[in-house]
């Protein structure tokens, strides 16, 4: 699919009414045509993989051009300095979480990415280290858990921000590295409760939520059973 196509193809699926409710969900929508990601997912099927399109949907600024080009673009041919040019983009935790989840987690630059950007100052760039550091836990079947134990430390470090998206995806890190595996569970609810003796409203809403789904019985049945997630 060409990229006059899919310009036209978003035109045709434009949804003021849906664009009307992004903004009560923290979505920059003033650049929006209001289109769904599942509609977006097929446009995405049918474009194929396309470095050079990418880089064209991407400079379009518009939310769902964005959202298509973390999608069609090879991991393969992404650039570290491709990534530090999107990541700086980033207006709102939708674009953030999108390219985090189908594209960056793919690079070669991920794992030291996670570390970069969870230090950074600007909220959507550090939020990005951290909804890396959530998908990777998922997503990399064969990574170490000496690499997730590195990524705990920043955790607790982070987890006073009070900014509601990065506390949010500091805890959504936590969640997702402690239940990756039995030995990371108790490493992460052991972060927790450090986090959770801290003097700051923020870490001890991230330590309380992560507690329980993480001493939840059915996460530690599953994790028992050897299921990794």
């Amino acid at each position: 699919m060409e990229y006059e196509e899919i310009l036209r193809r978003l035109e045709s699926l434009a949804n003021p009414e849906a664009v009307a409710g992004m903004a009560r969900f923290g979505i920059a929508s003033s650049k929006a045509y209001g289109v769904s990601v599942p509609n977006l997912r097929k446009i995405a099927r049918e474009a194929g993989s396309d470095h050079c399109l990418a880089q064209r949907l991407w400079k379009r600024d518009r939310r769902e051009t964005r959202i298509l080009a973390g999608m069609v673009d090879d991991p393969g041919l992404v650039s570290e300095e491709q990534m530090e040019r999107w990541v700086k983009d980033f207006r709102d935790w939708e674009v953030c979480d999108q390219c985090c989840m189908n594209l960056f987690h793919k690079t070669a630059f991920a794992y030291e990415k996670c570390l970069e950007w969870s230090g950074r100052e600007e909220e959507f760039v550090e939020r990005a280290g951290f909804a890396l550091m959530a998908r990777l836990a998922v997503s990399d079947k064969v990574a170490s858990d000496a690499q997730f134990e590195a990524f705990l430390p920043t955790v607790k470090r982070e987890a006073a921000d009070g900014r509601n998206y990065v506390k949010k995806a500091v805890n959504w890190a936590l969640r997702q590295i402690g239940k990756r595996n039995i030995n990371l569970n108790r490493s992460a609810i052991r972060t927790a409760k450090e986090i959770q003796a801290m003097d700051s409203p923020s870490a001890k809403w991230v330590a309380s939520d992560a507690l329980r789904e993480l001493t939840s019985e059915a996460v530690q049945e599953r994790l028992r059973g050897g299921k990794a997630r």
